[in-house]
């Protein structure tokens, strides 16, 4: 019988598996009639004999299980995972250490997925396309295990084959099981190469061997070097910057101006400063919603890009009057909250407008604790409608796109498998129609902050310039306003692309998501 065919190793009892004596001082390795037993038949013997059938069908653990049902449910139900887990694990009363082991898990296995499918092809008798998704994706969470997690190979394949084998069956379990056997004869350098190797053979395909190696997908490679490249940076930071999208991302504070100081928040919560956002802590232990500060709605997680845009952007300069503040795409409310405080400490007011009624809840949500009179207005409307119904009502507008988010592929691990290059086109003109609106409802002298959670240069330099001649064309003419200097203001740690009036930031420099903020005042 070969390793691969050979029954589950249960080694989560800490069996010893040294050849024992019996009673009557027989080796235990032979049978009644003296023949020698090999240890996989002794293992699997004991296995057979210490539960009922029933019992032996239910394998897995309550983390494993929680990270499972949450593939299926991103595969099945294109959920996103970060809205799935958290319930279950609450649900199935997971918390602590296995709650972080179940995160990473499901997480993890999401990122890599790409990568873990190259190497599974290697290692499956049979090609990956004639696998059930259910049973691929118990492959994948094993093959995070042992090559991205430091589970003892022993235990990533015996837990993950009794989670197969409660969830898809014995007979895929078997499969399983040789399968990631196979996977745990390698070290993951070996694989990586073995994997870069597949997708370049000639050595010459620097974006196939890279999307393999790194779980991105081609085009998103290539979109992230032209993007690179286009905000005057090196096309050879590109590694860097894939490595740093499948590295579990920093749980970020912003604590709210006028609301809770820093060193406020800092003394109920294990955190350090960020290093650029004056705003953010981050969190080196415990759980955020455990916080008084985020229970009461004066802090809250926010990605520390997030906060710097938008400080940037409150700390724009304006010509005359600075009263009446416009959040267009306000929903789910983190840059809403952060506005509605610097607003109230600025004697300002502040309209969030969000054009899906479950969001504009949460930017409600968000605002709890903000001053009633910097808040004028949580309302629920068509952003492309408001330049034309409030022509030049507003002195300053954020307009946060909706866009593809390749610039959090960190915190959504799903969206990079999810989105297409036809996305761009779809969205593009969203963008582009958004920024007209946002354009029309600021007032000459006024500032328009245009931010996406992307780097891509369709989504951030080519709509911008498209929307200056637009806007142009509508009277309504804009001319761009250099946000290095504004964001050195906020963040004085913060060393701005020589030659760049625009802001991109980067995973792999700052340790923020990659957000792009341009600043545009109305003429």
């Amino acid at each position: 019988m070969s390793r691969e065919d050979g029954p589950r190793r249960d080694d989560r009892a800490g069996r010893d598996e040294r050849p024992r004596r019996d009673g009557g001082g027989q080796d235990a390795r032979r049978d009644a009639r003296g023949r020698q037993r090999g240890e996989a038949r002794v293992q699997g013997r004991a296995a057979r004999t210490t539960a009922a059938p029933s019992q032996r069908a239910r394998q897995g653990d309550a983390a494993r299980g929680a990270a499972y049902d949450t593939l299926r449910a991103v595969a099945d139900s294109d959920a996103y995972a970060n809205l799935v887990l958290p319930p279950l694990l609450r649900e199935r009363r997971v918390a602590g250490r296995d709650a972080a082991f179940a995160t990473e898990l499901a997480y993890g296995t999401l990122r890599l997925q790409g990568r873990y499918d190259a190497v599974l092809e290697q290692a499956s008798s049979r090609p990956l396309a004639q696998v059930d998704p259910p049973v691929l994706d118990v492959l994948r969470m094993g093959a995070h295990q042992l090559l991205g997690m430091r589970v003892p190979p022993h235990a990533a394949v015996s837990e993950t084959v009794g989670l197969a084998r409660e969830r898809v069956g014995a007979g895929a379990a078997q499969f399983v099981n040789a399968v990631l056997r196979r996977v745990a004869e390698q070290p993951l350098d070996v694989w990586l190469t073995r994997v870069g190797d597949a997708a370049d053979p000639t050595g010459e395909d620097v974006v196939a061997r890279l999307a393999a190696v790194e779980s991105h997908p081609a085009w998103v490679v290539r979109a992230l070097r032209e993007s690179l490249v286009g905000s005057g940076r090196s096309a050879d930071e590109l590694a860097a910057l894939l490595e740093a999208d499948n590295a579990p991302p920093r749980v970020t504070l912003v604590a709210r101006p006028g609301l809770v100081t820093p060193a406020g928040l800092a003394e109920q919560v294990d955190a350090v400063p960020a290093g650029l956002a004056p705003t953010a802590l981050v969190l080196t232990g415990g759980d955020p919603g455990a916080v008084p500060a985020v229970r009461d709605g004066l802090a809250g997680v926010q990605d520390e890009g997030s906060q710097l845009v938008t400080l940037a952007f409150a700390a724009a300069p304006v010509d005359g009057r600075d009263e009446r503040w416009l959040d267009l795409c306000a929903g789910p409310g983190g840059k809403a909250a952060l506005l509605g405080a610097l607003a109230a400490g600025r004697g300002a007011r502040l309209v969030a407008n969000e054009v899906q009624p479950h969001r504009a809840r949460l930017v409600e949500q968000a605002l709890r604790a903000v001053p009633r009179d910097a808040v004028e207005e949580v309302r629920t409307a068509d952003g492309r409608t408001v330049g034309e119904l409030e022509p030049g009502a507003y002195d300053r507008v954020l307009l946060d796109a909706p866009c593809t988010g390749l610039g959090a592929l960190r915190r959504r691990p799903e969206s990079r498998w999810r989105r297409t290059p036809a996305d761009l086109a779809t969205l593009g003109a969203l963008q582009r129609a958004l920024l007209a609106s946002a354009l029309a409802a600021v007032r000459p002298g006024g500032v328009v902050g245009y931010v996406t959670c992307s780097p891509h240069l369709a989504e951030t330099q080519l709509v911008v310039l498209d929307g200056l001649r637009a806007a142009t064309r509508a009277g309504t003419p804009a001319e761009v306003v250099d946000a290095a200097p504004v964001l050195a203001g906020v963040a004085p740690a913060w060393e701005p692309v020589t030659g760049r009036t625009d802001v991109q930031l980067w995973p792999h420099v700052h340790g923020t998501d990659a957000m792009h903020l341009t600043l545009l005042r109305r003429l």
